[in-house]
């Protein structure tokens, strides 16, 4: 799992599926995060319902040891000695009355009253996982998302904290305008730097401080690039160190930015395959409850991830943007990320990407940008 295009496979789906729903705005999810917690489940399914699960979230072809798999991943990403900070928060929780087996893949299975107290277990679910991210996020659950008939939910939440190797110049910042009008001025860096003619499309790659991780942005020249283009293979192939000039002299202007997203995925799982754990009467869960009598069935996947891109670098729950100027390159390329792009966060070692977004606009009302 991790090393070279598999779970890309996934990432991808997911994002274009995401992408049909939000066809003009921003997108941001984890999708490392997301299999992790649905793996949870995976530990507990059967028949074509673990057979579904196996092969949209979690790319496996045949069986395998999924606990050892992704304890082997999250200890190459999760270690001590990182220069970064990364916390996955999952939570699955089941109806009281049902007869759950305790745990699932280092996750508590919380006890909830779905039953006669719907609106009561949502707030609970929120208080916790606001408590677990120290306040970064709050309102996992919308009003509304459980009810009497809920039976099982897994809710999971992402903080990332890290700096840039070679931070930007604050106080070089100005505001531009993002999209439909221009912007200019930014600054003169040697980065990791891609161009890809035949695709129309730049990739540029700003590293983490200890280089485990990297940021990677994928502009196009037309702001309709077709999502369709981009393949597992072919962003394993482009963004590979031997394909990018390692100090390439680029001007960048990448916007600041802010997105926190929410998403019930439920619906764009099932268009991925994912169909069975979701309908009542389909569910195969045997191995998570005793109770055979009773259908045990996800009713709801709840997934929010926070991103804050600035010119230190990226944390989850902070804010602003900036653009800097400096002058002294001479065959120079050119990053300007005036219009919609795609960005991603890997994890350089195993090349699983930990977050994947497109940001297509500022937030409404705020169109005047300020400018990496």
């Amino acid at each position: 799992m991790g090393e070279g295009t598999t779970e890309k496979t996934f990432a991808l789906g997911l994002y274009r599926t995401l992408s049909e729903n939000h066809a003009d705005g921003n997108i941001f999810f984890s999708p490392l995060s997301i299999s992790s917690a649905l793996a949870m489940v995976y530990l507990g399914a059967k028949g074509d319902t673990a057979e579904q699960m196996a092969k949209v979230t979690l790319c496996l072809d045949t069986a395998t040891d999924v606990h050892s798999e992704f304890q082997k991943l999250g200890s190459k990403i999760n270690k001590p000695s990182a220069s970064y900070q990364l916390k996955l928060v999952n939570c699955l929780c089941g109806e009281e009355t049902f007869n759950f087996f305790p745990k699932f893949y280092h996750a508590e299975l919380k006890a909830m009253d779905f039953i006669r107290a719907a609106e009561e277990s949502r707030a609970q679910i929120n208080s916790w996982v606001e408590k677990k991210t120290d306040s970064k996020m709050t309102v996992m659950l919308k009003p509304g998302t459980l009810s009497s008939m809920t039976r099982l939910v897994l809710v999971n939440a992402v903080y990332f904290k890290a700096q840039w190797i070679s931070e930007f110049h604050e106080a070089d910042t100005m505001e531009h305008t993002f999209q439909v009008n221009e912007v200019r001025e930014l600054q003169f860096k040697k980065l990791p730097y891609n161009d890809i003619p035949q695709f129309k499309l730049q990739i540029l790659e700003l590293p983490y401080k200890g280089e485990e991780l990297s940021m990677f942005f994928l502009l196009p020249a037309d702001s309709n690039y077709p999502d369709q283009e981009l393949t597992p293979e072919r962003i394993h192939k482009w963004t590979k160190r031997q394909k990018m000039g390692t100090r390439t002299k680029v001007q960048v202007s990448i916007p600041k930015f802010k997105l926190q997203e929410d998403y019930q995925l439920n619906t764009p799982l099932a268009s991925l395959g994912m169909v069975d754990v979701f309908d009542q009467g389909r569910a195969d869960l045997s191995g998570m409850s005793a109770a055979m009598e009773e259908e045990v069935y996800l009713s709801t996947v709840a997934h929010k991830a926070f991103v804050d891109v600035n010119e230190r670098g990226t944390e989850a729950g902070a804010s602003t943007g900036a653009e800097g100027k400096m002058y002294g390159f001479s065959n120079m390329h050119y990053f300007t990320a005036d219009h919609p792009f795609i960005f991603f966060i890997r994890h350089n070692q195993t090349q699983s990407i930990l977050f994947l977004g497109r940001f297509s606009s500022p937030e409404e009302g705020d169109r005047e940008g300020r400018f990496l």
